[in-house]
């Protein structure tokens, strides 16, 4: 038995949710630990990998000229797209359980 086994016994690496990819529902996953902790990602091995800082100072500036904009639209998703309808229904029962 190594000492790994006995500190990572109850720690589960990702969390199953359900997402949107354009128009159709897939399963991604809700990290639980490390540097991308609560991000939502495709794959559960993401989380352990180091961050981009690239993307991250990209998706920053495009916030800050764009963001009023993206909330609008994102709104909109969410209340009208049948996806997101799904989504937010499948993410629901997936807390109840």
């Amino acid at each position: 038995m190594f000492i790994s086994d006995i500190i990572n016994a109850g720690i589960r690496e990702a969390k199953l949710i359900y997402g949107r990819k354009g128009k159709e529902v897939v399963r991604k996953y809700r990290c639980t630990f490390g540097r991308k902790k609560g991000r939502i990602v495709s794959n559960p091995s993401v989380c352990s990998a180091p961050l981009d800082l690239k993307k991250r100072f990209v998706m920053k500036k495009m916030k800050a000229r764009m963001g009023s904009r993206l909330q609008r639209k994102i709104r909109f998703s969410k209340k009208f797209n049948p996806a997101s309808r799904r989504v937010r229904a499948l993410n629901k029962s997936l807390r109840r359980r």
